[in-house]
């Protein structure tokens, strides 16, 4: 399902390439540089004028949202991909593509706590996207039954901040929180679920 997030993306087809190459290059450069990157750098990378930079976007903040609104899309799609996989294996696999997004994109970390409607829109889009594949792996009885969508993007989004010594680091860190989150297989008479 595709998450109904508002763009800024302009019709004409002129105006489309300026406003694609701005955000390619300012994804790119905040990966590199933070948010808090050169637009003029940014404007350079893409090969047009400041002017244009600011006619698609009059502020910081617009490209900031923008190109954190087209990631969250991805990552929506993403969940939408998982369809065919187990409820265990898809529910992970969403979740290490979330950890990556957000490590990759430090620049965005801090948004999934913003006020702003349109990163609001970006978290409810997150949760509509994992909030399935969360509950068909507490339905199928493998992941525990007590967190909410929301715990787990917060927990994620916690692990994704936290500065490692290496990439191997992380994926340890990452390997206990999902050991957390699996279920336990219940002993004869017991219910599913670990608890």
């Amino acid at each position: 399902m595709e998450p109904a997030l508002p763009s800024r993306r302009p019709k004409r087809a002129d105006a489309r390439r300026n406003f694609d190459a701005l955000i390619e290059a300012a994804r790119g450069t905040f990966a590199e540089h933070g948010a808090q990157a050169s637009l003029e750098d940014i404007a350079r990378r893409a090969e047009v004028s400041i002017a244009t930079l600011y006619r698609n976007f009059p502020t910081r903040e617009d490209l900031v949202e923008e190109v954190h609104r087209e990631e969250v899309e991805a990552l929506c799609r993403t969940a939408a991909e998982l369809d065919g996989l187990e409820p265990w294996e898809a529910l992970a696999a969403w979740l290490r593509r979330f950890v990556e997004y957000i490590g990759a994109k430090l620049a965005f970390a801090d948004a999934l706590n913003r006020a702003t409607d349109s990163f609001q829109a970006c978290r409810k889009a997150m949760r509509d996207a994992g909030g399935p594949l969360l509950d068909s792996a507490q339905r199928a009885g493998v992941a525990r039954p007590e967190p909410s969508i929301d715990d787990i993007l917060r927990m994620i989004s916690g692990i994704s901040t936290v500065e490692y010594v290496d990439d191997a680091q992380r994926e340890r860190v990452l390997a206990l929180a999902l050991a957390g989150l699996r279920a336990t297989p219940a002993a004869p008479g017991e219910r599913p679920g670990g608890g």
